[in-house]
């Protein structure tokens, strides 16, 4: 069985310390998730900070450290390197752009970078993009040098959300119709997560338009330029027909509203809920008032991130298209820009593909 290498660029949370911080399941950061996979072994780490780079060697015993990724690459010859910095490759606490002119992207360009010296496997943290224009250049990027990628967009390999997928497309709902997100989030940070997991559990029919605001509403874009993260909303329509909507309450929960029934994932994936509608025996015919409980598979948690990862190796090995892959990356990206372009054209239905990839909207 071979063990792929992987280097790690940006040794902050997402590299290697977020399991400090008590998310579940774990192991959480890319790091860890190397160490407690069989088929994966943390290859080099790079950071532009210092401090990070000790802290890193310290942690994960780890001696092939870098300030330069091109050097990493070339000297290590990873076959998976995990692109963990911020977006606008500001450092953090940044909270928005320095000015109106700044066009910050960090996982685009190393993703295409990256691309471009030949690295088989790619891991991306989320959004893989800051814009369409650059979002366009990963496709062509990574399509050209047949690069398998994922993006952190981790629900999509949470088997959680995969009994809910499951019953979905097994009809347990029947006809899906309507898919509703719950939860007051940012666009970028956030709200990607939240299509691309409602887009997975309906089985990725694919985006025809997007409508959707940004808070405050009266948010004015200037310059194909939003500086900072805005909280947003949205509606979606898929091309089967199902209508989507984000809720800006509760906490991050999803449901999935059939002719037959609903299913709802609750309290952030740690449990889902499964009604369907009763046939009366007696006149069998279906009730639409009192629906009832139906059981659900309860599976053991495993680690998105592990699984993301051995995902991109399940992928390479076999020539498969990794689940996260970059076609799907891409049409999730732009639907979750489409709703700053419609926003800024007063709330219209905004048709996929856009017109404008120039619009850029800065985040963490």
């Amino acid at each position: 069985m071979k063990i792929y290498r992987v280097g790690i660029i940006g040794l902050g949370r997402m590299g290697s310390t977020i399991d400090d911080e008590g998310h579940s399941p774990l192991p959480y950061s890319i790091a860890a998730a190397c160490k407690a996979s069989r088929r994966l072994e943390i290859a080099a780490g790079c950071d532009l900070r210092s401090d990070r780079r000790s802290d890193f060697a310290k942690r994960w015993n780890i001696e092939a450290l870098y300030d330069n990724f091109r050097e990493m690459v070339s000297a290590e010859l990873p076959d998976i390197v995990a692109v963990c910095t911020t977006a606008s490759g500001l450092q953090k606490p940044a909270r928005e752009a320095t000015d109106t002119s700044f066009r910050g992207d960090s996982h685009a360009e190393l993703t295409i970078a990256l691309a471009e010296m030949g690295v088989p496997m790619l891991y991306i943290e989320k959004a893989m993009a800051s814009s369409m224009k650059l979002a366009d250049d990963i496709k062509n990027a990574v399509e050209k040098n047949r690069t398998v990628l994922n993006t952190g967009v981790l629900r999509r390999f949470d088997n959680r959300y995969e009994v809910v997928r499951d019953a979905v497309l097994r009809g347990e709902v029947g006809e899906p119709k309507v898919a509703v997100h719950y939860a007051q989030s940012s666009l970028m940070h956030g709200h990607i997560h939240s299509i691309d997991t409602l887009s997975w559990l309906i089985g990725d029919p694919g985006i025809s338009a997007v409508r959707g605001e940004l808070i405050p509403r009266d948010y004015l874009i200037e310059n194909n330029h939003i500086p900072s993260d805005p909280l947003a909303t949205y509606e979606l329509l898929f091309q089967n027909g199902i209508r989507a909507w984000s809720i800006p309450a509760a906490g991050w929960e999803y449901e999935i509203i059939g002719t037959e029934g609903t299913i709802r994932s609750l309290n952030n994936g740690a449990s889902a809920s499964l009604r369907r509608i009763p046939l009366n025996k007696e006149n069998n015919l279906k009730s639409r008032i009192n629906w009832e409980e139906a059981p659900l598979k309860i599976v053991q948690p495993k680690s998105t991130v592990v699984s993301c990862l051995e995902d991109l190796v399940h992928a390479y090995e076999t020539g498969r298209k990794s689940l996260g892959h970059v076609e799907i990356a891409h049409h999730i990206t732009e639907a979750c820009i489409a709703v700053g372009e419609s926003h800024r054209n007063g709330g219209k239905w905004t048709e996929l593909p856009l017109p404008n990839r120039d619009l850029y909207i800065w985040h963490v």
